[in-house]
Parts: structure tokens; C-alpha cells; sequence
């Protein structure tokens, strides 16, 4: 059996937390989950046990898998502090991996503790075909994310443009992952995944849209290379609580905690 501690308790968090409280992510159970205010959760269940406010009560649970829901800042503040304690790190903020340097440290702790940093493919999908591909001569990746204006509240696109009144597709953002990744710490995750699983941070070329006349978060990938050529498009249903993520992430983190005990495993 599983230990299993996450790292915050937002709106992935909380499903992550539920779906294993509820023994739907295999031979995993639910051991801690760090918070900074206890007081904002009904723990009148099962959360009483496992809820705390100490870094130390946290990392002294002897646990097998850490899942980090609480952002980029979160990934700094305790990423190394994850694989020191022994176990391995699934990475929901992977855009957090934009800082080269915050990069390297974790690459570096994990090669001295013998742990793991574990990249679930969350929101995007082809993960797999793009990082097999990459180890032949890949030519070109690029990523075109489209939101609907609801997830863009709160982000840098709320300064540059109206969303309340917005009728036509606005692009937000056209550059290069590791720009989007910092940009939109919350929002384009996805482009990081893609490119630590492809050409890198500097290579992925990425387009962000606010459009007016979806309601699916949308994301479309194209690749070329040695493996042949990929295009897939990808419509993830917005959560309620958070429409700047989608259901599908939390799904993902279960699956990959699932494949860590499971004796058969698909679509690596």
C-alpha cells in the first residue's frame, strides 16, 4: 500500500484527495495533506486525520508519493524538500520547471535521493508519442491554447483586454513555452509538459487565446519529426469551482498514482 501526501488543497487537491479517501486510485491511501489554514475546511470527515498546518508533521509521514497542488511557488518551496524526505514528486505546477535553475536543483536532489519527479500529462494529451518521438530528430512542436474568457480572471489577460465584452478570439500570447509557462503560471502548464517531453522550453513554440466562443478549455499540438507527424486537438471540460483548470488534471494525477502500485499499465 501506497503512502500518498499532497501539497494543497485547491480545486485539484481536494479531487485528488477525495478520489483516494474513496480508494478509486488502486493500492494508494491518503496519509497527509499540507495546508497553510486549517480553519478554511469542513473536517468534520476524514480530513481531520490527515489535514495539518506543519511542514514537519507533513514530512515526517514515511510517505511514498508527494502530490504538488498548490502552484508554482509551491514546486520552489518544497520540491527538494520532497525528495529529501525519500519520496517521489508528482509535479502538477510543472511550469514551475521554467526556472532553469530551480530545474537543476531538482534534477540534482532527485539524482542524489534516488527519487523521482513524475510529470502527469494533466490537461494535454500525446505526452507519450512526443516523448518517444524525441529521441529521434524532432523538427518543430507548437502548442495553440484557447480558453474561454470565464479562465482568464485573475491573470495577466484581465489587464490587456475586456473579457466581459470581448466577441472575437484574442491572442493573448505568441512566443516561446518557457515565456508562456512564467506568464500564465496557472493557465499553460501544458505548454511546459510539452516541452520537457519534446524540443525543450526554447524550441516549443506556443499561441494563447481568449475566445469568446468556446466553452471547452482547448488545446491543439503539432509535431514533426524522424517518428512522422502529429496533430491532436484536446477539449478538456472546465471545472466548476476553477475554470482555469480542468477535471481531467486531477484525473491524470489518480491514474499516475494508480500505475505506481498496479501491475499492468497502459499508455506510458
Amino acid at each position: 500500500m501506497l503512502n500518498i501526501g499532497i501539497i494543497g488543497y485547491g480545486t485539484i487537491g481536494e479531487d485528488v484527495a477525495q478520489a483516494l479517501l474513496r480508494n478509486e486510485a488502486g493500492r494508494a491511501r491518503l496519509k497527509a495533506v499540507l495546508v497553510r489554514d486549517r480553519t478554511k475546511y469542513d473536517l468534520s470527515g476524514p480530513l481531520k486525520n490527515v489535514m495539518t498546518e506543519s511542514e514537519d508533521e507533513f514530512f515526517g509521514q514515511n510517505m511514498d508519493i508527494i502530490v504538488e497542488c498548490a502552484g508554482h511557488h509551491a514546486v520552489q518551496a518544497y520540491g527538494e524538500k520532497v525528495l529529501d524526505c525519500g519520496a517521489d514528486l508528482i509535479l502538477v505546477s510543472v511550469g514551475a520547471l521554467a526556472d532553469e535553475a530551480l530545474q537543476k536543483r531538482l534534477m540534482d536532489k532527485a539524482a542524489a535521493s534516488g527519487g523521482k519527479m513524475i510529470v502527469p500529462s494533466a490537461a494535454i494529451g500525446g505526452l507519450d508519442r512526443i516523448a518517444a518521438g524525441s529521441l529521434g530528430p524532432m523538427e518543430e512542436v507548437t502548442l495553440t491554447t484557447r480558453k474561454p474568457p470565464k479562465a482568464w480572471y485573475g491573470t495577466l489577460i484581465e489587464q490587456q483586454v475586456d473579457l466581459a465584452n470581448l466577441q472575437e478570439p484574442y491572442c493573448a500570447f505568441e512566443g516561446v513555452a518557457r515565456d508562456s509557462a512564467r506568464l500564465f503560471p496557472e493557465s499553460v502548464n501544458v505548454s511546459a509538459a510539452l516541452s520537457l517531453a519534446g524540443v525543450g522550453f526554447d524550441r516549443t513554440k506556443v499561441k494563447v487565446y481568449v475566445d469568446p466562443g468556446i466553452t471547452h478549455n482547448t488545446h491543439e499540438i503539432e509535431a514533426r519529426g524522424k517518428f512522422g507527424q502529429i496533430k491532436l486537438q484536446i477539449q478538456n471540460t472546465p471545472s466548476a469551482r476553477n475554470p482555469k483548470t480542468g477535471y481531467i488534471v486531477a484525473m491524470s494525477v489518480i491514474k499516475t498514482i494508480r500505475d505506481a502500485s498496479s501491475t499492468f499499465v497502459i499508455g506510458v
